[in-house]
């Protein structure tokens, strides 16, 4: 089938659609061939499905119209092969779904053209002698039929350990006030999520990577340590920053970066100091530890050492000074008295923290999930955060391709199942993409989610957002991260303190103090990081009042410098059951002071 470039341009120049770049061009013509559509069709067919969600004509929204438009129209065949393939397909889970659903929307169309007598009498619900609608009916539907795993999995066996748990709902860890069974939100109505920072300065769409230079990624190190030098200078009255490789007889400071001397993990011996361009040119000097007392140092952490390099080969160090945090959000306007009555009545936001996978190893059943759904309806928090994966590429049934469905849209039920099977609570959903996630961009700051798009009921409360981000809930802001950056540091960090500090704090010290995400460098091998992107969206704009940190490491809920960070665990370990968190948080009265966390309570607890 041929397809006319000229005569596509036409068409679309009678609805004043113009072609952008020659990869448009090759998408219509590809979309033209693939569903052996006219030129005239494939336009009409764009203009009617652009119109009815009013978006432009570019190259992502020709993707979201493939899968949502073109993919399920009915494949056209020639003559011969329609004689010979007269039978009827076979239909799915899905399909089925999907066939009820249309019949229902035509019978809803139909009663809209009759009298409603007439239209109640002749409407009559779809029903099966295996299961019969009750009496009084339902619109909703069970979460467990809309994660059926029959369609897309070769096994829909629960997992016998996981279903065999006996401590459900104990509370492993706990901060703040003790709320008994008071653990009851409102549902969402009173609640209101954003992004903390502006949409232009924050991953709201797809982006290209994998062009990075290492020229680029330099430029990103060094502005790092230049960032960060002022917060030195500041904090601790610094003058000035001697350069490292210069030799110096007498104690000065220098500044940089530090680094290991090899491939492998850093050690005390292995310790190197490299130096910003501005005092240093970039250069690399071996670090003797052995006159501190107390230190904690990882890879691409940026401080500031005193002491002496006698021979410009060597810097023996005897003090360490480290950066200091952001301030915390302070709104830019003060709030008006009427607005200050309010906020005095507002009721505290209860938020639920989940971090997947999603289901056990050892099955593609989704019962912790639904288990969740569950926990969320009977308590109805007014946030729920829900971080990735959903579609862990680690999963014994993906490894081994044993799927029958394409991960997309094992994806899009996935939502679909957790979306409608928590309308019923009224909560605001936040998803969280994941580099786990198989069906998504592997790149680290991660694009939000975008192949499902929620119904119409449903958008209001419905959040994609990227990896790392900071939101707003109702005025307390949230820092979340689907990466294990504990982990990742755990394994890198090295330290000696007399006192036996806990690694957990000084990890979590770090991130607050070196103003990152993933203040890691050279980050862990599982990551894709694109150090452009990287330093426009994930960095700290402000320290959080919560951090979320989910991580394969032990859960827990810790102040740290009045940041509450919490460690939800994952909801899945294996074939066994994990845990997730809830808290209650409030926003403080303007102008009061001094400040407290707005964190009032907060639990992880097992699902």
């Amino acid at each position: 089938m041929s397809v006319d470039v000229e005569k596509l341009a036409m068409e679309l120049d009678t609805f004043d659609l113009v072609i952008e770049g020659d990869s448009m061009k090759e998408k219509l013509v590809e979309l033209c061939i693939t569903y052996r559509l006219k030129e005239d069709e494939i336009v009409n067919e764009w203009f009617a499905f652009s119109q009815t969600r009013n978006i432009p004509l570019t190259r992502e929204n020709l993707d979201i119209f493939e899968h949502e438009k073109l993919s399920k129209r009915p494949a056209k065949a020639c003559p011969a092969a329609k004689k010979r393939h007269h039978r009827a397909p076979i239909q799915d889970l899905n399909t089925l779904e999907e066939l009820i659903q249309a019949e229902e929307e035509e019978e809803n169309l139909l009663d809209s053209y009759s009298t409603p007598g007439r239209a109640a009498s002749q409407k009559r619900a779809l029903t099966t002698p295996e299961n019969r609608l009750s009496k009084k009916g339902s619109n909703a539907r069970s979460p467990r039929l809309l994660f059926s795993p029959a369609s897309f999995s070769p096994s829909a066996t629960p997992s016998q350990k996981y279903a065999s748990r006996t401590n459900r709902g104990e509370v492993v860890a706990s901060f703040g006030a003790v709320r008994g069974a008071a653990w009851r939100g409102s549902g969402g109505r009173s609640t209101n999520v954003q992004l903390l920072t502006a949409p232009e300065v924050s991953i709201t769409k797809p982006f290209k990577y994998m062009f990075q230079k290492l020229y680029d990624i330099r430029e990103v190190l060094n502005y790092k340590i230049e960032a960060l030098s002022l917060s030195l200078t500041d904090r601790h009255h610094i003058e000035d920053f001697r350069p490292v490789a210069i030799p110096a007889q007498e104690s000065v400071t220098f500044l940089g970066q530090v680094a290991c001397d090899s491939n492998g993990k850093l050690n005390a011996k292995s310790v190197m100091l490299q130096g910003d361009l501005e005092h240093s040119v970039g250069m690399q000097v071996p670090v003797d530890l052995s006159e501190l007392k107390e230190y904690s140092l990882f890879p691409g952490q940026v401080v500031a050492l005193e002491g002496i390099n006698s021979t410009g080969r060597c810097i023996t160090a005897s003090l360490l000074h480290e950066a200091v945090p952001l301030p915390f959000h302070v709104p830019n306007t003060e709030l008006k008295e009427e607005e200050e009555v309010g906020l005095e009545g507002l009721e505290p936001q209860m938020v639920v923290v989940a971090c997947g996978p999603y289901t056990t190893s050892d099955s593609f059943t989704f019962d912790p999930m639904m288990d969740l759904i569950d926990a969320i309806n009977r308590d109805q928090p007014g946030v729920c955060i829900l971080l990735g994966p959903f579609v862990d590429c680690k999963h014994e049934q993906i490894e081994k391709c044993q799927l029958t469905l394409q991960f997309q849209d094992v994806f899009k039920q996935c939502m679909k199942g957790i979306v409608e099977g928590t309308r019923g609570s009224g909560s605001h959903l936040v998803f969280v993409p994941s580099l786990r996630d198989v069906h998504h961009d592997f790149v680290y700051p991660q694009p939000p989610f975008r192949l499902y798009e929620p119904a119409k009921e449903d958008k209001g409360r419905v959040h994609f957002v990227s990896d790392p981000c900071t939101l707003d809930i109702n005025g307390v802001v949230i820092g979340v991260t689907s990466t294990d950056v504990l982990m990742h540091m755990s394994a890198e960090e090295i330290n000696s303190s007399q006192g036996g500090s806990d690694r957990f704090t000084r990890i979590l010290k770090h991130i607050l103090t070196q103003r990152s995400y993933y203040p890691l460098y050279p980050p862990a091998e599982e990551m894709n990081i694109d150090y452009e992107c990287f330093q426009s969206y994930a960095q700290l704009p402000v320290t959080p009042d919560v951090l979320i940190v989910p991580s394969e490491l032990r859960y827990f809920v810790k102040d740290v410098l009045g940041c509450i960070c919490i460690n939800p665990g994952r909801l899945t370990k294996g074939q066994v059951g994990g845990s997730y968190g809830r808290l209650f948080v409030q926003r403080q009265r303007s102008g009061e002071s001094p400040r407290r966390t707005p964190c009032l309570a907060a639990q992880v607890l097992k699902i």
